[in-house]
């Protein structure tokens, strides 16, 4: 009886058999396009975003249909739309926002015109464009194993459209993709380690993709909003025993000095100081700094966010750095990537002592129709009080106790406060977020004529139990105030905050919410869980950024020290690099010519075959194809059973190497089939009768 030696269908989990295979690649490339679009989708406009998923499936639905594809016009017409959406959106078609618009929608309109594939081919290209497009929007390890995962999709699509007439298995594909990316690896890796660090192309400023919970001005209300925030705007290793981080009431981080008040809004007060020299004159610390590094996220500012007080130049990995007459550091250029830096700070200190007269004067301004409860009420004050040596002091004192025992509020939902805030504050709600008691209380000082001003940034932190980093989150956004005390104390931290909720300062505590993460919770067993999840996750992503993304020059020239070189440079980097890839192309070099010393597997299979059947007398040369061997055998040996079979397995060699039938089992794995079915093909059977003819 004749053996059935046709392959199989054996249909693969990425396989589509009931689509014809033009139809089948065209889908599968067109899945893939939406993936590498989906994580641009954030930064798109709006309209780009729809309209390139509605082209993705107006492309689908025509290959599933078999339907022509719309004509050039068509085209023209849609490219125009776009060009003028795009330049409506950025008033310009130049710059990474509208370029990337621009890639985005050309990557979905060209999907309308792929017809043969050279069109595939510039699919391809655009889609690996808008691959590396995403990291001008993001870096972080979300977004690159997004892109890690488009990746494989393209070059999946990629070695498809390269393979032979038929319809390979998606997965085989796939399967030579993963060894291609596994061949490239140890380079690639050797690339990131050892090619000579510079400012990438992502790092250029994006002003639209930033984000910050700090301005260098407010409006009382607007930071109230951050509250609900629990996005992180930095981490923290201190260099101390167990990464000990100081007592939560020392964890002022500071950001932007508002004193320019108009009466509605504080914005950045301007230097007093002439020249950088003289910053520091006036400065008295107590004990050793306490050093620590601070990993930033991009938040598009220039602001450091360092510890109070920091007199050394914080250490950047590009660019420098330099502090203002109020004592924030700031960059030379926005913080544009995750960038981590080297900062020493003392939590003891003392300075301004000899702040200028101009400087004072400008602390003390207030609009002449400023407030005008809140001035009558501390003139009464300032009144009772004398004119005691200590008055300022004793002023601070009585306001602070005035927010301690006056009934207010520290709330996550006071809302804006329009007109006289202080006024509002002091004596109608009597509520307010650290914005609203720091602007208030500065307003009262300024009223007796004493100098303050409000600082904002950052209070407290909390340590991740997984990888020990202290975190501070954009819910840890914070308002306090400095008063200028005279030229014995200079200007002094007073937290008015912390009067009326102790806690806020003292043990870091943010106001209680049942939103975790965005999700409401009031099971304290699930905020747990989430908690533990949270801390997993932002540890890993922390891994990611201080390996990946802060891997600088100087972890390039600390990994040359270890390997002995001593006072290492670039140049030992490039030339290390070189033997390197020179090793790897030799390697390359050499695997391609053992490859080419063997011979195709489908043709040694075919080569055994005439060989077995010279032995039974059926004669063939070198050039016979697998269909006259079969018309050979037919010839010789007609009505045979066995001459069928033969024929039958003759026929599979014949459709796997030209026309693999829809739906088979991946090459490999039916070659290797069909070399176990030459095996048991009756061979003495089929020479026996081949002789008797």
């Amino acid at each position: 009886m004749a053996q059935n030696l046709s392959p199989s269908p054996a249909p693969t989990r990425f396989a589509m058999p009931r689509l014809p295979r033009e139809a089948r690649d065209t889908v599968f490339l067109l899945v893939v396009v939406a993936w590498v679009l989906l994580p641009l989708a954030a930064s798109l406009p709006i309209w780009a975003t729809a309209l390139a998923y509605i082209l993705l499936l107006w492309r689908g639905a025509l290959a599933v249909r078999q339907k022509p594809l719309p004509g050039r016009w068509v085209l023209v017409a849609l490219l125009a739309c776009v060009v003028g959406a795009t330049v409506a959106s950025y008033k310009t078609i130049v710059g990474s926002e509208a370029g990337v618009t621009l890639v985005s929608m050309l990557l979905a309109l060209k999907t309308l015109e792929m017809r043969a594939r050279r069109d595939a081919m510039v699919v391809f290209f655009l889609g690996f464009f808008a691959l590396l497009a995403n990291f001008l929007h993001s870096q972080s390890l979300l977004t690159a194993l997004a892109i890690a995962i488009g990746l494989l999709g393209l070059l999946t699509a990629l070695v498809n459209a390269h393979m032979p007439v038929g319809q390979p298995s998606l997965r085989y594909a796939a399967g030579l993709s993963l060894k291609m990316i596994a061949i490239g690896a140890p380079l690639t890796l050797a690339l990131f380690v050892l090619f000579p660090r510079m400012a990438p192309l992502w790092g250029v400023p994006n002003p639209n993709t930033g984000k910050t919970g700090l301005s260098d001005e407010m409006t009382v209300g607007n930071m109230a909003s951050l509250a609900q925030d629990e996005g992180i705007a930095f981490r923290v290793r201190f260099d101390t025993p167990g990464n000990q981080a100081p007592p939560a009431s020392q964890l002022y981080w500071r950001g932007p000095v508002l004193a320019d008040f108009d009466g509605t809004t504080w914005r950045a007060t301007p230097s007093f100081r002439a020249t950088d020299d003289k910053l520091f004159d006036d400065i008295v610390t107590d004990g050793e700094p306490l050093r620590y590094e601070l990993t930033l996220e991009p938040h598009q500012k220039p602001w450091l966010l360092a510890l109070d007080l920091t007199r050394t130049p914080p250490v950047l990995p590009r660019g420098r750095s330099y502090s203002t007459g109020d004592l924030q550091w700031l960059s030379n250029r926005p913080i544009a990537e995750v960038t981590r830096i080297a900062m020493q700070s003392h939590t003891s200190y003392r300075f301004g002592m000899e702040a200028g007269q101009r400087e004072l004067a400008f602390n003390r301004r207030l609009p002449a129709a400023s407030n005008p409860r809140t001035r009558a009420w501390v003139q009464q004050l300032v009144a009772d009080i004398g004119d005691a040596p200590n008055r300022d002091r004793q002023l601070v004192e009585r306001l602070l106790a005035q927010l301690r025992t006056g009934g207010y509020t520290y709330t996550l939902d006071p809302g804006i406060y329009s007109g006289q805030a202080a006024d509002l504050f002091w004596f109608d709600r009597k509520e307010g977020f650290c914005e609203h008691i720091s602007a208030a209380f500065v307003v009262a000082l300024r009223s007796a004529g004493v100098p303050a001003r409000v600082v904002t940034g950052y209070q407290g932190g909390e340590r991740n139990s997984v990888d020990g980093y202290w975190i501070v989150r954009q819910a840890d956004a914070h308002a306090w105030a400095e008063v200028w005390l005279g030229e014995q104390d200079g200007w002094v931290r007073v937290d008015p905050t912390g009067a009326v909720s102790p806690g806020r300062v003292g043990a870091a505590q943010r106001l209680n919410t049942s939103n975790f993460m965005g999700i409401n919770v009031n099971s304290p067993a699930a905020i747990s869980g989430l908690q533990r999840m949270r801390a997993v996750w932002e540890a890993v992503n922390n891994s990611w950024n201080q390996w990946v993304l802060n891997y600088t020059q100087r972890d390039q020239m600390d990994l040359l020290g270890k390997l002995g070189l001593q006072s290492p440079n670039w140049m030992d980097l490039v030339r290390i690099l070189g033997i390197l890839v020179m090793a790897c192309a030799l390697i390359v070099a050499a695997a391609l010519q053992y490859q080419r010393r063997h011979t195709d597997p489908w043709l040694a299979l075919i080569a055994q075959a005439r060989k077995r059947l010279a032995k039974a007398g059926i004669a063939s040369s070198d050039s016979s194809t697998p269909r006259s061997l079969a018309s050979a055998i037919r010839r010789q040996i007609p009505d045979s059973p066995d001459a069928r079979a033969f024929a039958k397995w003759l026929q599979a060699m014949e459709q796997l190497r030209y026309a693999m039938p829809a739906g088979t089992a991946a090459p490999q794995h039916t070659l290797a089939a069909l070399r176990k079915q030459l095996r048991q093909l009756p061979w003495s059977s089929l020479a026996t009768q081949a002789h008797k003819v």
